[in-house]
């Protein structure tokens, strides 16, 4: 039994969701998404979307939570939208943007360019005495958690000091070190 594909997923006022030829598209204030499906059913029925699976098959039974929840995060996504806040931890690590081109000095020789995606927002905020903060903001969480990974990527936190870049929240697993 799917304990999360068998809750109904509500549909907040403001948000129209269509289906057509194995297709969900959901259109909201902060965009439109939409998402292929397979191997269940999808009804909307007094502002729910229920997700229903023909059999008790193994790939029935995943596929029942896995449209269930994409389904949800694409409700929420364009109803209230998704945010990942990156801090970058380090002496001399800055973060700034000239538009959707996101520049990072973390150290290396020369500056990483990276080009954001349109759909994704992106914006730096950087205050004397605090770590820059580099926050991501869409309506698909998919591709705002991809982009944040990519980020990153570039300098993972170390567990020695602590450096790198990080997300904000994380708690990292530290190392004692060397001991003389």
């Amino acid at each position: 039994m799917s304990r999360i594909g068998n809750n109904p997923v509500a549909i907040p006022t403001g948000v129209t969701v269509d289906i057509k030829d194995n297709v969900v598209s959901v259109k909201g204030k902060l965009g439109e998404l939409t998402q292929n499906f397979d191997a269940v059913a999808i009804k909307v029925e007094d502002g729910n979307v229920f997700v229903e699976r023909p059999s008790d098959s193994k790939e029935h039974k995943a596929k029942h939570g896995l449209y269930r929840s994409l389904i949800n995060n694409m409700i929420n996504g364009v109803s209230k939208g998704w945010t990942k806040q990156l801090e970058l931890v380090g002496v001399g690590y800055r973060a700034s943007n000239q538009g959707q081109k996101l520049d990072l000095a973390l150290g290396f020789s020369h500056n990483i360019i990276l080009d954001i995606a349109s759909e994704v927002q992106v914006e730096t905020i950087s205050e004397k005495g605090k770590n820059p903060i580099v926050k991501l903001t869409s309506s698909d969480k998919q591709l705002v958690g991809q982009v944040a990974a990519k980020i990153r990527g570039f300098r993972p936190p170390e567990p020695y000091k602590g450096k790198g870049i990080k997300f904000v929240g994380e708690v990292l697993r530290r190392k004692a070190g060397k001991s003389a």
